[in-house]
């Protein structure tokens, strides 16, 4: 009997189940990329309960300092009275971050079915990539090129990704090192996207103590991670040898391979330099693909100008990407950072581009976490009360501050636009009768220019609301979106 539909084409779904099953899948591309999701009463209320125990005693303590001065030293008591009240409001002012702590997640499936539908064009949004490094042999170069290496492998659309390093030591050591990066790429780009490779930092990688034949089905998978390795450790021999070359400085500095001297030989006094390693013409990796952008630049330096700061390179890297691609949206990082998960990009993506409270969004901070720390981190390396307690409590009540690195803009909000207005409020009109609640209602004849019926002149219907809404997006899996090297210790 099957056979026999089959044949007469009667057999399949039912057009009402494809129907079903396309508004399915509308429906929850419909659905918000995130949520809030609080921590459990079984976890937060005794941590509140000791904060209103220690309150009480606090009360008590202080009451009893008060009220029993030491009149023998009444100068030292008044002293000691005054810095306990301090201490015990800056106290109070510490423990109102951590009473509403939450977390949150985000949906890549539906982040997917909303912006990149097959056979249309990809709607996810580009972004502009930050790396910030001054001095090459305080920062070697190798951590920053895998910093650069992880970011141009990242799992996002290669066309809207666009790296740009800022060398504020405009050192040439800086220059080559990328320029070997970037033949480098060629190679691992492919290689981490064919085989879902993480964390696609190659010298973590490499390093990391796992099970890398996990969840590897392919045949070749071993022979050309073999192969890769290879032509990473050939690699890092090409980088120390630049290094060793930059240790000593020859007199008339340094020359490049046409002839001309380097610029940036005075490090004080030199012109700006960009330069595009990889970009849409030639920037293709071994199998013919497309590679993200990858830009030097180093600012111009004049004497007298006090332009040393990160805050001054980060501000002329906006400008630069503002010409070049312009993207809406950038994410800053340290040299010694690299993207621990490939879809970190996407995961601030769930808020930035949210189309519920997406254009209210001004940053999404990722948290930091560190390698080559001791396994009980008897130093309190990681930070873990800061990231994980200080920032989740900020994050419950209004949002987390910005840390200086791993964190992404809207650029809109950096160049000084106000957020979003949304729609005023009407006011109360009454007929004219009880002059006690509202306002009276006036004539077409009366209303000014540019107004409606009502005397509500168009521009007074909407006023501007500025909320300041930040996010700070974390995880619940063992995952985190960003790592940090084990020089950032």
């Amino acid at each position: 009997m099957d056979d026999w539909k089959m044949q007469q084409g009667n057999l399949g779904p039912e057009p009402d189940d494809a129907y079903d099953a396309d508004m399915a899948m509308l429906d929850e591309a419909r659905q918000p990329l995130s949520r809030k999701v609080p921590i459990a009463s079984s976890k937060i209320n005794p941590y509140r309960m000791v904060i209103v125990a220690r309150l009480v005693i606090l009360a008590f303590f202080l009451r009893y300092r008060i009220l029993n001065p030491v009149h023998d030293a009444i100068g030292l008591w008044l002293t000691s009275v005054i810095c306990e009240i301090w201490f015990a409001f800056s106290w109070i002012l510490d423990q109102f971050p951590k009473w509403f702590p939450i977390d949150r997640e985000t949906y890549l499936d539906r982040l997917s079915l909303r912006y990149e539908r097959e056979g249309e064009p990809n709607m996810l949004a580009s972004v502009d990539i930050f790396v910030s490094t001054v001095d090459p042999l305080k920062e070697p170069p190798l951590v920053t090129a895998n910093t650069v290496l992880s970011i141009l492998a990242m799992d996002y659309p290669v066309d809207k990704i666009s790296c740009y390093i800022s060398d504020d030591g405009s050192s040439m050591l800086t220059f080559e090192s990328l320029s070997q990066t970037a033949e480098f790429a060629r190679k691992w780009v492919p290689f981490c996207k064919k085989f879902a490779i993480e964390p696609r930092a190659p010298e973590m990688y490499f390093t990391l103590k796992v099970d890398y034949l996990k969840d590897k089905v392919q045949p070749t998978f071993v022979k050309e991670r073999r192969a890769m390795k290879r032509e990473y450790e050939e690699f890092k021999v090409r980088i120390n040898a630049l290094v060793a070359k930059a240790q000593k400085v020859p007199p008339e500095g340094w020359i490049m391979q046409d002839g001309t001297p380097w610029p940036g030989n005075n490090t004080k006094d030199h012109p700006g330099m960009i330069q595009v390693f990889l970009g849409q013409s030639g920037g293709h990796d071994t199998e013919g693909n497309e590679l993200p952008r990858l830009v030097y630049v180093s600012r111009e330096k004049r004497p007298g100008f006090l332009h040393h700061k990160k805050a001054g390179a980060m501000n002329a890297l906006v400008r630069v990407s503002g010409v070049l691609t312009n993207a809406p949206f950038m994410l800053n990082l340290d040299c010694d950072h690299y993207l621990n998960n490939s879809k970190a990009v996407r995961e601030a993506m769930c808020f930035l581009m949210d189309p519920q409270i997406g254009r209210k969004v001004c940053y999404v901070q990722f948290p930091q976490r560190f390698d080559g720390i001791d396994r009980h981190d008897r130093y309190a390396n990681r930070n873990t009360v800061f990231f994980d307690i200080n920032m989740k409590g900020l994050d419950g009540i209004q949002g987390p501050v910005y840390v200086g690195t791993g964190c992404v803009f809207r650029r809109q909000a950096l160049y000084g636009y106000e957020p979003p207005k949304g729609p005023k409020r009407p006011k109360m009109v009454t007929c004219g009768c009880c002059p006690c609640f509202g306002r009276r209602r006036k004539d077409k004849k009366h209303s000014k220019d540019g107004g409606n019926a009502n005397g509500l002149s168009l521009e007074g219907c909407y006023q501007w609301h500025y909320i300041s809404y930040i996010v700070y997006s974390l995880r619940l899996t063992s995952k985190y979106f960003l790592y940090t090297n084990s020089s950032r210790r």
